[in-house]
């Protein structure tokens, strides 16, 4: 498993974009993560799969709560990834209204998850391979902070601690 002080492995993941620009167009865009994270500050968090209890009621919006005062603290972007397609990442976007807040990105094949070893292996209940639920924060590519949940918890990766863990 990643751990603090390790850079982060390459890897990609996708977006669903709503509106053409910056070189981007309208639908699903890969991005290298080394893009997304050099010479930046970025939070990221994993949680197990979009529209999901917990996921959809408690930990997205714990990070679209405290966006702006994580970003007045030197974040310039949060991340969250699951392991779905950019199509459904981009749904759930819309139906959290995460628009210029959190960034919803898919790992549809779970293997930059894999890449981390953040794995949870859910084959067993019909879900296949999820990403456990974390968070870390990463400064150019480096994890400084790493939050791994135990199964089935929500209590050390949600935007509160992310903010506490922030210069």
């Amino acid at each position: 498993m990643i751990k603090v002080g390790d850079k982060l492995p390459e890897g990609t993941l996708s977006e669903f974009i709503e509106v053409e620009g910056n070189g981007c167009s309208i639908g699903p865009n890969t991005f290298k993560v080394e893009d997304l994270t050099r010479g930046k500050t970025v939070a990221v968090f994993g949680l197990p799969g979009a529209f999901t209890p917990t996921c959809s009621a408690k930990h997205v919006p714990s990070y679209l709560a405290k966006a702006d005062a994580l970003k007045a603290k030197g974040v310039s972007d949060i991340i969250c990834m699951s392991v779905n397609d950019a199509f459904v990442m981009g749904a759930w976007a819309r139906d959290q209204k995460t628009g210029g807040k959190v960034r919803m990105m898919g790992d549809g094949s779970a293997d930059f998850t894999k890449k981390l070893g953040l794995e949870l292996d859910l084959t067993a209940r019909g879900m296949g391979v999820r990403c456990q639920r974390f968070s870390m924060l990463v400064v150019d590519g480096v994890v400084k902070t790493l939050n791994v949940e135990a199964p089935g918890k929500f209590e050390v990766s949600d935007g509160e601690t992310m903010l506490k863990q922030v210069g």
